[in-house]
């Protein structure tokens, strides 16, 4: 029987150790930290043994092969020792994709991913299709592989994910856009993480279809250094493309093949101009699937926001408060600022991950009125924006309650208090889920 060790014990790993027993492998899970009771719970269930709070290395270097979660960086001591012994490792995402027949439609880019994602789940949904979502949203892939059959997935893939993949080929492939993020794990090196949002279409066919944003520099740029074999559907808002989509005359114009399908600007669920981007690429894909002109004009429409993306949550006394934790990098940021329409107390902080801010200065300018930061070591921040604002419309905060209160009391009616944190989350909170969730529950505390 051959052997599986699993490093990771969070929803991506506890997935694939599922997924390996169920396929017959003598499998072992091991985890440095302190597992979720609700994953120990699913290990013993399934009879898997796992060890918590350190790795057994005997045990792990006497894999055939080792399944690491998305979270652990290939520089960490327990993975060189891994690939020190010539040891394969694979990513969640390789691993199930060896055991599921489905038509895969995988979602990466720096930005847009979940959105994008959500959409076309939903797309396939109205559709009446079998679907499944999973990657870096909702149910583990390889769990869902394990227990259950679809025949389709729309997987939202990272770039921590993609690191990890060799074979690994979706039927339709989309990168959003790529700005510069999470490049501490990537040795600082742009090019190093642009590499790895493209082993997403490496494997790509001639049949299959790779979705782009063609208005995207660092996505073209690269386009000119490769071959792919795949149909190319751009989309763009700044000409007009034979195939894939464009907007015209105040419409989102779809082309696929000899099939065309529009949908007017307004009547779009999701407003602001990076979500015109998002819905040409879930609306090209559909397209591709096959889903009808009514049913893609239909769920455009009635798409719900994703949580923590631009969520709106209250408004208090004139003030709204909107939710973007999701926005964890500086391009994401220039996004929700560029679509406010009211004065802005912007919340920002967190994790640095090498942010430059100088390309927000121009919209911090025109639209930002109060900066409320919100993490351990903001000095990046006020060295950007302190002398835009003025000093005495900035402050620093450690929690979400104290960042709302603060907000609320540079905020006049009329006014958005903005959480769109350009950062991490992980020196004050859990993750951005939890970030967000805290945000909202301030605001609702007022």
């Amino acid at each position: 029987m051959a052997r599986i060790a699993v490093l990771g014990g969070g929803e991506s790993g506890v997935g694939s150790a599922v997924l390996a027993k169920v396929k017959g492998f003598d499998v072992f899970l091991s985890d440095s930290g302190t597992l979720k009771d609700e994953y120990a719970e699913t290990l013993r269930k399934w009879e898997i043994p796992f060890e918590q709070g350190g790795h057994s290395m005997d045990r792990i270097l006497n894999a055939d092969e080792v399944i690491k979660s998305p979270g652990i960086p290939g520089s960490a001591e327990v993975v060189r020792s891994i690939v020190g012994a010539g040891i394969h490792v694979v990513s969640e995402i390789e691993f199930a994709a060896r055991y599921d027949g489905a038509r895969k439609i995988c979602v990466t880019g720096s930005n847009g991913k979940t959105t994008t994602t959500s959409l076309i789940y939903y797309l396939l949904k109205e559709a009446g299709l079998d679907v499944g979502l999973g990657g870096n949203i909702g149910q583990s892939y390889a769990y869902q592989v394990a227990t259950c059959k679809h025949d389709y997935y729309v997987l939202e893939i990272s770039s921590f994910q993609l690191d990890d993949c060799y074979d690994f080929r979706p039927d339709i492939a989309i990168i959003t856009n790529i700005t510069p993020d999470h490049l501490d794990r990537y040795g600082h090196k742009m090019e190093n993480y642009v590499e790895a949002k493209f082993r997403l279409v490496r494997n790509l066919r001639p049949d299959d279809c790779f979705i782009f944003d063609s208005d995207d520099a660092i996505t073209v740029g690269h386009l000119e250094n490769i071959v792919l074999k795949a149909k190319m559907l751009p989309f763009t808002q700044q000409k007009e493309v034979e195939q894939g989509a464009f907007v015209r005359d105040g419409k989102i114009v779809v082309r696929y093949e000899d099939r065309q399908t529009e949908i007017f600007l307004s009547e779009l669920a999701l407003g602001g101009r990076h979500n015109i981007y998002n819905s040409m690429a879930a609306a090209i894909a559909a397209k591709a699937t096959g889903i009808s002109d009514e049913v893609i004009r239909h769920s455009l429409k009635t798409f719900s926001p994703v949580e923590h993306r631009l969520e709106p949550v209250l408004e208090i006394a004139g003030v709204k408060y909107v939710n973007d934790s999701k926005a964890t990098n500086v391009d994401a940021a220039w996004y929700a600022l560029e679509c406010q329409t009211r004065p802005v107390v912007w919340i920002v902080g967190g994790t640095d991950k090498g942010n430059d801010y100088s390309v927000l200065e121009e919209l911090v300018r025109k639209k930002v009125k109060a900066i409320v930061c919100l993490g351990k070591d903001n000095s990046k921040i006020h060295a950007a924006f302190e002398g835009i604002v003025g000093s005495g419309a900035i402050c620093d905060t450690l929690s979400a309650e104290d960042a709302v209160k603060a907000a609320a009391g540079f905020a006049s009616e009329g006014d958005v208090v903005l959480l769109s944190p350009c950062c991490a989350s992980f020196d004050l909170f859990r993750n951005y889920e939890d970030r967000g969730t805290q945000f909202k529950q301030a605001v609702r505390r007022l």
